[in-house]
């Protein structure tokens, strides 16, 4: 293979695809690099085909390595990676969405895409690098697929769009997109969305699309023209049918499936006579050609027929599989405070989809620590999403989340985050669980609208409450014929060919998801989803403020109680004091907990308000800068020849100078008072090294009669 560099300018940087011998028994590879972040992909191809699999199997990894970085990172016992982090399944996920589609239908061999971050400077995102790798090393490998792809992120800073912003960039854009393409007859197609947004419109989402459209037709026809050059014959595939099972399968169904699926009862469970036809095709299949094994072959074909009937009957007869019409939602409702002791609860109904989100709120020592080859932080507002076996209808192991799981997880929060109050006006850590309990498509979107409904529940300062939606797409790829679906559920998400996910409150967008199984969508088709999504948001936002029109004035009394407030950084160590004694004694007496941030920022968490304040007292007073003129209920510490020192506040004391006692001479000052006296000071000056001078006389000291 030809060891040649190739290079395409984007934005500020340069994409280079570098072209190696390093993994040289993989079907394809390369070598990636976007200023001084470098990946390698690689993509491999099985040599036995799996017949035994009801889906295509492909697996994408994206691998994160700590030395990309240059750190070592992990626990002092355990210094190498072990599972992959959030982020990187989140990018494994993307890739996957992005790549799929383009693989030829009815495929079967194994293929794996491995994409590895080798350097990473900090600057650039790894992440559509590893979408544009991984294109091209399965464009200049010998696997079958529709590519390549082009990838990109766009930001918007100061009203201007950005290609592939920096991180810094990231955190003043008022949203992030991301996008892959295709081209098909010189028009580009979109097949993977991902964004996260600040309540942006639709119309900006669409001009961000525009801008994106030139800059994706020239990555792909950069690959286009490197793989040209390369030269590499791609390997052949075609998909077999048995003409004996087919024709006997045909026979057996007739008109039967079409009926099952035409004529059903309207409602969401309506193609169990469907499903009850393939059982006895099964059956049928198997008695003819017993112990041959030749049933396996059933499936395909009947998925087939099921996905071209359901697809004409929307398109021709505008029926979709429960009757409903294209723009129709199923049947909505919301329940709040379901929980007694949780913090915060909703469940979110729509048709047999059905959400419980429980919220719990914590301090900031409840913070998730974050320490990965990209980030290193806290993060204090977290979604978890749980998928249960039972939600449809299944038995199955329960074993920690799937990529699944913290995918959907990922994108409610991403969904939720723009309208979290910031911790200077919320300082409590959110941690909100998603269970599904009943799933008919869509269960991500429903976690938004449940999360919404436990945040309004528990209290907590929304900005605005948030909803989400489905929107499907129903296409004959030979007609060219297409009707765009709301809400959509199992079956046409099954047999449908697109799910575009879009979440937001009534202000815009925070967030979209869109994977397809096509080889993209044009931009028409893009702007039509983007209407009907927000149409069905609007409802959905109405259906949950008639549920509870604004966030609680108060929290749950379970929950725990925060006061924050700011003190002089340069006072945090009088607040810790010697190896911790003086922060030590106040948690263990008050029963608190206390989290003081390097720029004097002080958070006091407890359960009882009575002791979060007496503790709150305290350490004001241990950081309480005393000023000339005031007074103060004092306490003699300690007297001397000269004068007393008295204690004003907890660290801080000042002296009294014996001529500042009384207006009259005294030859000691034992004469008016003893040490543990408590008298009136004030303060009358305070020198250059931070001495405090006081005057009992000038306060209003009267002393006792001393015998």
């Amino acid at each position: 293979m030809n060891k040649d560099t190739f290079e395409l300018a984007i934005g500020e940087n340069t994409l280079k695809i570098k072209l190696t011998n390093w993994a040289e028994q993989a079907s394809g590879s390369c070598l990636v690099s976007y200023g001084e972040t470098v990946v390698l992909a690689t993509a491999m191809m099985s040599q036995k085909n799996v017949d035994s699999f009801d889906f295509f199997p492909l697996t994408i990894d994206y691998e994160e390595k700590f030395y990309a970085a240059g750190k070592i990172l992990g626990s002092r016992f355990l210094k190498r990676e072990s599972r992959p982090s959030d982020e990187a399944i989140l990018l494994s996920r993307m890739i996957d969405r992005a790549v799929r589609p383009l693989f030829p239908k009815d495929f079967k061999k194994e293929i794996q895409v491995i994409v590895t971050c080798l350097s990473f400077d900090g600057e650039n995102d790894p992440d559509t690098l590893s979408m544009i790798a991984a294109s091209f090393a399965l464009a200049v490998s010998n696997i079958p697929w529709n590519g390549p792809l082009g990838a990109i992120k766009i930001g918007k800073v100061n009203r201007n769009f950005v290609f592939n912003p920096t991180y810094k960039q990231r955190e003043e854009s008022s949203f992030e997109l991301t996008l892959s393409a295709i081209e098909h007859n010189g028009e580009m197609l979109i097949n993977m969305i991902e964004m996260g947004a600040k309540e942006v419109l639709e119309d900006e989402v669409l001009e961000a699309t525009k801008f994106a459209e030139e800059i994706l037709l020239k990555i792909i026809d950069f690959q286009k023209k490197i793989v040209a050059q390369v030269g590499i014959k791609k390997a052949e595939f075609n998909p077999a049918v048995e003409s004996e099972i087919h024709s006997d399968i045909t026979e057996f169904l007739g008109d039967k499936l079409d009926n099952a699926i035409t004529y059903a009862t309207p409602g969401e469970k309506n193609l169990s006579k469907a499903e009850e036809l393939k059982e006895e095709l099964v059956a049928f299949i198997k008695g003819k050609y017993p112990d041959q094994g030749k049933e396996k072959q059933v499936l395909p074909f009947f998925e087939k027929e099921m996905e071209r009937i359901i697809i004409r009957n929307i398109i021709e007869k505008n029926q979709r599989p429960d009757g409903r019409k294209a723009e129709e939602i199923r049947s909505l409702n919301c329940e709040v405070a379901v929980l007694p002791r949780t913090h915060g609860s909703g469940v979110f109904h729509r048709g047999l989809t059905k959400v419980l989100s429980i919220l719990t709120l914590g301090g900031p020592g409840d913070q998730q620590l974050l320490d990965g080859m990209e980030i290193i932080g806290k993060k204090r507002f977290m979604h978890h999403y749980n998928f249960p076996p039972f939600s449809t209808g299944e038995t199955g192991f329960m074993r920690g989340p799937k990529r699944r799981e913290i995918g959907h997880g990922h994108l409610a929060e991403k969904a939720l985050l723009p309208l979290i109050p910031d911790p200077e006006v919320f300082p409590y850590t959110i941690r909100i669980v998603s269970e599904a309990l009943s799933s008919n498509g869509s269960t991500s979107m429903a976690s938004v609208c449940a999360a919404t409904l436990a945040l309004m529940d528990a209290g907590v300062p929304i900005k605005n409450p948030a909803a989400g939606i489905s929107i499907g797409l129903a296409k004959d790829e030979e007609s060219g014929k297409y009707k765009v679906l709301t809400d959509i559920q199992g079956p046409e998400d099954h047999f449908g060919d697109m799910d575009f996910k879009v979440a937001g409150t009534c202000q815009g967008i925070t967030a979209i998801q869109m994977d397809i199984k096509i080889n993209g969508i044009s931009q028409d088709i893009m702007q039509e989803a983007l209407i009907k999504a927000k149409d069905a948001r609007l409802k959905i936002l109405d259906i949950i403020k008639e549920s509870i029109k604004e966030p609680r004035k108060s929290l749950s009394q379970y929950a725990p109680k925060i006061i924050s407030f700011q003190i002089n950084p340069t006072k945090i160590g009088e607040v810790v004091g010697p190896k911790g004694s003086v922060i030590n004694k106040l948690i263990e007496e008050f029963g608190v907990t206390i989290d003081i941030e390097d720029s004097g920022l002080v958070f006091i968490t407890g359960q009882d308000q009575v002791a979060v304040d007496g503790c709150v007292a305290r350490i004001k007073g241990i950081v309480k800068e005393v000023e000339v003129g005031e007074k103060f209920q004092g306490t003699v510490r300690k007297i001397m020849d000269f004068g007393a020192f008295v204690d004003l506040l907890p660290g801080q004391s000042g002296l009294v100078h014996i001529s500042k006692f009384v207006n009259y001479q005294i030859k000691n000052v034992q004469e008016v008072v003893k040490e543990g006296d408590i008298i009136p000071v004030i303060v009358i000056s305070i020198d250059e090294l931070g001495r405090i001078n006081l005057s009992a006389v000038d306060a209003g000291f009267k002393p006792q009669t001393r015998k």
